[in-house]
């Protein structure tokens, strides 16, 4: 079938050159020790610097995901030689890695934490998804028997290892340990679905798996691969449902926040701060109100619509603020809520603006053009011939502004007289009921 034959990978595949390429890379000792360092100083000084561009590029030079590649090939084939290896390169490379980064952020005259470093310190379900799909790509890519450079290029960059060592190195510097343990449950989670990956696509290409000569040692290689196995994958599947449910609580969690905004209560009362908590023990959506005080009636409306968005058990507290905001406070507010007035005023200036312009329209499309000429005729005689437009659009060459203005197309029978024409153009403003008229002469 056409689709079998599309879809089909193992025609193309290099097992022996792919295992070969994988042990090589698992090796970490001289020139590749150097590399991985300065590759964490350079991802350090990015995320310290706030740049994506420079994060990438250390991406790309990054020797990290040897070692993770070989933790699945050796489950797959059940090799624990090359699973011993392949830990102990990975165990070195990350204490290099956090010696690295936390020496760099140590001397760092830069101790804000940017964007980049705070992305870095809460995995959501995205990075899961990326891990894991990513490790796909690169698995199928080494396998290949040639265009592989490219696609393992973009696998280091899109699954993002070294940030997460980066972000841990910076929180041990500061002494923010939510930092390292984010970061470094980040980093974990990566590595282990990038060697899932390597470990479903490695059987599925049929890998050969190892045989030992003494059964009873091959039943040893084996018990003792499964149990490593069960004690990596149980608390990985827990913390992947973990992260999705925080996800999900996330999400409906700011939906929630959208929706009860549109409530009549919310006319006198402004969200000035909210804050998302989520924990196995317990969820709380915390707001923060300035304006009018709820009363407990209003406050428990707020509470039930909790359900409605999935958040049973989920906190509701609300910091009612009127009265007790300090000057700064009461600033931010101000400016706040005079940015939404200001917005809103605009909003109904551009209404009224087209309104009136609609007006004028309306005022101009139902004229009686056979009247308005004679009395023309006998307050100007020497007009030979007009037409009035509602929709003449006027573009101003400097500021490239768009103006619509009623326009009067006028042709004289003799040479104009400037004197008549302005009174020609007050005396049709009243008559017409508009403000603005511009004559304009016709040969």
């Amino acid at each position: 079938m056409y689709v079998k034959r599309l879809a089909n990978m193992n025609e193309d595949t290099d097992v022996e050159s792919t295992i070969n390429s994988i042990k090589k890379d698992i090796e970490f000792k001289g020139a590749n020790v150097w590399i991985l360092f300065f590759a964490i100083i350079v991802a350090s000084v990015g995320l310290n610097v706030n740049s994506t561009a420079v994060i990438i590029g250390a991406m790309l030079i990054s020797p990290l995901m040897g070692p993770i590649n070989g933790v699945g090939l050796a489950i797959g084939i059940n090799d624990s030689d090359l699973l011993r290896s392949s830990l102990k390169n990975l165990f070195v490379m990350v204490a290099i890695s956090l010696l690295a980064s936390t020496a760099y952020f140590l001397i760092s005259p830069l101790s804000d934490a940017q964007s980049e470093l705070l992305a870095r310190t809460s995995p959501t379900i995205y990075d899961v998804f990326i891990a894991f799909f990513g490790g796909f790509a690169g698995i199928v890519a080494s396998s290949r028997k040639e265009g592989k450079v490219t696609i393992i290029s973009g696998v280091a960059i899109a699954t993002a290892l070294m940030p997460p060592l980066c972000t841990a190195g910076y929180g041990l510097a500061t002494g923010q340990f939510n930092y390292f343990l984010g970061a470094f449950y980040l980093f974990f989670i990566n590595s282990f679905f990038i060697a899932l990956a390597t470990f479903v696509m490695v059987r599925y290409l049929h890998f050969p798996i190892r045989k030992y000569i003494d059964p009873s040692r091959q039943k040893v290689v084996k018990r003792s691969i499964t149990v490593f196995s069960i004690i990596v994958i149980v608390p990985s599947v827990f913390m992947a449902w973990s992260v999705i449910a925080e996800s999900r609580f996330n999400s409906q969690a700011i939906k929630y926040v959208q929706e009860i905004q549109t409530e009549e209560m919310f006319e006198e009362v402004e969200i000035i701060n909210v804050k998302r908590n989520y924990s196995s023990k317990e969820k709380e959506i915390a707001l923060s109100l300035v304006g009018k005080t709820l009363d407990q009636r209003q406050i428990e409306r707020l509470q039930k619509r909790l359900v409605e968005f999935g958040l049973d058990n989920t906190k509701l507290t609300i910091k009612q603020m009127a009265g007790t905001i300090d000057i700064d406070a009461q600033a931010n507010v101000l400016s706040k809520l005079l940015e939404s007035k200001d917005e809103q005023l605009q909003e109904k200036e551009r209404k009224i603006a087209q309104l009136t312009a609609e007006l004028d329209a309306l005022k101009l499309s139902g004229l009686d053009n056979v009247q308005l000429s004679r009395e023309i005729a006998v307050e100007y005689p020497n007009v030979k011939r007009f037409s009035v437009s509602s929709h003449s659009v006027y573009a101003d060459v400097v500021s490239g502004k768009l103006d619509t203005i009623p326009t009067l197309y006028v042709e004289w029978i003799n040479p104009k007289d400037t004197v008549k024409e302005k009174k020609l153009n007050d005396w049709l403003k009243v008559r017409l009921g508009i403000d603005e008229l511009k004559i304009v002469e016709i040969q």
